[in-house]
């Protein structure tokens, strides 16, 4: 039986002088069956070798994005994979269920507080609210959406925060809690 394998996609614009993205990457980089892809390493350009990336998607039955939240979105390099990857006949539409029954796991980290993400707070609206473009693009894609996983302030989270963040992050990709979806 072939073991699940996992890719993980960061998606940092400037990953070594990331504090959270680093640390949250490193954390996971010798996890059995995990795959860490940088994108920004990989493409420096911005030219993604769209070919490769699909193959890479095949080859893997979760796929984690892992991001900065940009602006209520991801940042510009995921964007831009995302564009040229998930494309009409791989992704969705006629012939377009490589992605189809793998899953979909969203890692991503917030400047804000938890409590900025609601209706009362400063962004007015939820993370789940903010992530719906992302849920749409995963139902077009036929991926199972996951339930994500966040940490906010992260600009202010104290390093031994970050360490048990972290330390959730690696057991959400061990095999054995992959294994038993």
């Amino acid at each position: 039986m072939t073991p699940h394998r996992t890719l993980v996609v960061v998606a940092h614009p400037d990953l070594e002088n990331s504090r959270i993205t680093a640390q949250l990457t490193a954390a996971i980089k010798d996890v059995e069956h995990v795959t860490v892809h940088n994108l920004a390493a990989a493409y420096p350009d911005r030219r993604v070798d769209a070919a490769r990336e699909q193959e890479l998607l095949r080859g893997h039955d979760t796929i984690v994005l892992q991001f900065p939240w940009h602006w209520y979105s991801v940042p510009g390099v995921l964007k831009e994979w995302m564009d040229q990857v998930l494309t009409y006949g791989f992704a969705y539409g006629s012939g377009g269920d490589a992605l189809h029954g793998k899953r979909l796991q969203l890692v991503i980290s917030t400047g804000g507080p938890e409590s900025s993400y609601t209706p009362a707070g400063h962004n007015r609206f939820t993370m789940a609210e903010l992530l719906r473009p992302l849920e749409a693009t995963a139902h077009l894609c036929g991926l199972d959406m996951a339930q994500p996983l966040v940490l906010h302030s992260a600009p202010r989270v104290a390093a031994d925060e970050l360490d048990r963040h972290a330390a959730r992050y690696r057991e959400l990709l061990a095999p054995a809690a992959v294994a038993g979806r």
